[in-house]
């Protein structure tokens, strides 16, 4: 079995209801409507068939709801959307083993109910945050109730990168070109959000925590000997705030990024995965795709990752854990 864990859907109920909440011309309905096994399932079911033994584990597409919608409208679009994805699980068990909640992030009593709901009531595995809320940092204490239950739930957050174009990549313009902001933009805030856990010290009071960085982690495994060499050779910090962070850690920084998990959507590039693989080991990467979002609704990344994976210099067993048992042994599902 190949379970990809990165996979992306708006399910038609909750899909319509958006439209309607979200802006006049919002700026993704566009992409949203380019791509219909994004919302059509018998499309999805049909590109699914392509591939032997094959199931996804269902997660939100992006853009967050707390960048589309007001508080109350996002609590809402979060009960309906978990409501028809967990539904899905439960009419396609073989093809939808498990799925992953969304929560309203900028009404945080409705995300406190919701992430319960989602995991008591409905099933669900997991949940996924952005690496930023609303511009905010996920170390900013309003959002530390999410690492504190998923670590006494023993289930994992997806963690997906956030930045838009309005980051611009000079200070002389108001916005990022060339889709650099996507491109290069998302592994950095990828990082960026990586290191900020860290240094908030959720790992040292949730030492299980499993968290589950999309791209491979990002940066992180190709500047993981700059990042080892600039916080244990390098020493102390220029700013005095970061040296009092950063000693009040248990251990290296460096350690706590190999803490983390992360999937294998790089579009099925050998050379990428293997380097993500040298980095957080055989027990922490899992198969991921980011289907749907390709110029074929996601046939292109699921057969371009699977065959990058079949094609890594890793052997069979290791290859089973990141298609298979990586994910089952977190989501505590029987392989």
């Amino acid at each position: 079995m190949k379970i990809d864990v990165s996979c992306h859907i708006l399910p038609e109920k909750f899909y319509k209801k958006l439209l309607q909440k979200a802006p006049p011309k919002f700026y993704m309905a566009k992409r949203w409507k380019s791509v219909p096994s994004l919302t059509d399932l018998g499309k999805r079911l049909e590109i699914m068939d392509n591939f032997e033994d094959y199931a996804q584990l269902l997660t939100l597409s992006s853009p967050p709801l707390e960048e589309v919608v007001g508080s109350q409208d996002s609590a809402e679009l979060a009960r309906i959307a978990n409501d028809e994805i967990a539904e899905l699980v439960s009419k396609y068990p073989d093809r939808f083993p498990a799925a992953v909640a969304t929560l309203p992030m900028n009404n945080t009593d409705a995300a406190h109910t919701e992430l319960d709901r989602a995991i008591k009531e409905l099933g669900m595995k997991g949940i996924i945050i952005y690496t930023s809320i609303n511009g905010k940092p996920l170390d900013d204490p309003e959002f530390s109730f999410v690492f504190e239950k998923m670590a006494g739930y023993d289930l994992p957050i997806w963690l997906h990168p956030v930045r838009s174009s309005k980051f611009s990549d000079y200070d002389s313009e108001d916005r990022s070109k060339y889709d650099t902001w996507i491109i290069f933009g998302w592994p950095y805030d990828t990082a960026a959000a990586m290191t900020r856990i860290i240094f908030n010290g959720t790992f040292d009071k949730y030492p299980n925590l499993k968290i589950i960085t999309h791209h491979l982690g990002g940066i992180v495994p190709f500047l993981s000997e700059r990042i080892k060499g600039a916080y244990e050779e390098f020493g102390t910090r220029t700013d005095e705030e970061d040296n009092s962070l950063l000693n009040k850690l248990q251990r290296p920084p460096f350690e706590y990024f190999k803490m983390f998990y992360a999937d294998t959507a790089l579009h099925g590039s050998i050379p990428a995965m293997e380097c993500g693989f040298a980095f957080f080991g055989a027990e922490r990467v899992l198969f991921g795709t980011d289907m749907p979002f390709d110029r074929t609704q996601g046939l292109m990344k699921i057969r371009r990752t699977i065959d990058g994976i079949e094609g890594m210099r890793v052997s069979a067993e290791d290859k089973k854990k990141m298609f298979e048992t990586n994910a089952a042994k977190l989501l505590n599902m029987k392989a």
